[in-house]
């Protein structure tokens, strides 16, 4: 039997909610991305836990062992069990009755595999108990093996229950499949049948999974994929995603930074809810990447993450290599001081000081950033 083990499932709060239920003779398992991801041998940031017991049951239990329950969505059966500081979200085996494109209508279930067929992937249909040994309803751990990306059961099905899931598709690939062997085809057809059905999801849940996905490791076939099927048009409109390959490629061992790549995909970013420092930002790059702005000129416009960012973005678009020594200037440059002050011009003031030093600081910065304050006030 395949096991897994970590930190997180030894943690005493992990440990002490599967116990609580277990010793009450109900099944309790850690389930879905804690699972694939110990198998994977990424790190777990999220443990959640199924069980047969019923939210109240699970109230009631809780109560009895001193620890503090939070009724959290007690109409589709999850408790919050907090111990140790940490929340854990428990969750009663559920069945979908009913679907609605985001919402569903669950009856509460004693059947795992009752709880696996309404998960959204086989890799995340995955289950472990307290010794950490797996249980797999559904097959998923081929799946994962493979680093297949694949909907339980009828893709077209699970994506109607949520839309969400074809975003989620796509960056679970970025982030997990393999690149090797392309995208599932059943999943691409239901993906590209369901895109218009994106319509009614928030800029806040799309917004989310773009973030996650542009910062994978490479997002480039996803996003191809994405385009190619026309869900790409629907959360980007106008978005080109043929310099994205080059863009991964380029950027090397750079940090990942989805904004970044959401600068070279272009388009309208609208539906992406970006927080005012982001929008602030990405129309600052865009205006930058179009001009001929060196690399110290932009670390001195931009700072040096932007900048870089800029000079990164501009060679990918172009299909131009990296500019010489660009790392040595761009940091040159954004530590650049430009010397003249308006103390330098004591008989301007008012706008036409203003006017005065902004076409000084036009020439330093058209010489390289070399011009002395002498020779700018000569």
């Amino acid at each position: 039997m395949q096991t897994i083990s970590g930190a997180w499932l030894r943690n005493p709060g992990t440990q002490t909610v599967l116990s609580l239920l277990a010793d009450a003779g109900h099944q309790a398992f850690v389930v879905g991305g804690c699972v694939r991801n110990a198998l994977l041998g990424v790190p777990v940031t999220d443990v959640d836990i199924a069980t047969d017991a019923r939210p109240e049951r699970v109230l009631e239990m809780a109560q009895a062992a001193g620890l503090r329950a939070v009724p959290t969505g007690l109409d589709h059966g999850t408790v919050t069990l907090v111990t140790g500081g940490e929340g854990y979200e428990v969750t009663t085996f559920r069945r979908d009755v009913a679907t609605h494109g985001r919402h569903a209508t669950v009856a509460f279930s004693t059947d795992v595999t009752e709880d696996a067929a309404r998960r959204d992937f086989t890799m995340n249909a995955l289950y472990a108990d307290a010794r950490g040994r797996v249980i797999d309803p559904l097959g998923g751990m081929a799946d994962l093996r493979a680093r297949r990306v694949r909907f339980v059961g009828d893709a077209r099905a699970r994506i109607q229950e949520d839309y969400l899931r074809i975003l989620r598709f796509f960056r679970f690939h970025a982030q997990y499949g393999d690149p090797a062997h392309g995208l599932d085809a059943d999943a691409l057809d239901a993906c590209a049948r369901g895109a218009q059905g994106m319509g009614q999801l928030s800029a806040e849940r799309i917004g989310a999974e773009m973030r996650k996905l542009l910062a994978a490791g490479d997002p480039a076939p996803a996003v191809a994929a994405m385009a190619q099927c026309g869900v790409l048009a629907q959360v980007v409109a106008g978005a080109d995603a043929r310099g994205l390959p080059r863009l991964v490629h380029l950027e090397g061992d750079m940090p990942r930074r989805w904004l970044r790549r959401l600068l070279v995909l272009g388009g309208d970013s609208d539906r992406l809810r970006l927080t005012r420092a982001e929008a602030r930002n990405l129309a600052q790059m865009r205006a930058a990447v179009g001009t001929l702005q060196g690399s110290a000129q932009l670390g001195y416009l931009l700072g040096a993450d932007q900048g870089a960012d800029v000079i990164v973005a501009r060679a990918a678009l172009m299909e131009t290599p990296l500019p010489p020594d660009w790392q040595d200037e761009l940091h040159r440059g954004a530590a650049a001081r430009f010397p003249v002050r308006a103390a330098d011009l004591p008989h301007l003031q008012g706008p036409e000081l203003g006017a005065c030093l902004k076409a000084l600081e036009t020439r330093w910065l058209a010489s390289g950033l070399t011009l002395t304050r002498e020779e700018l006030l000569g």
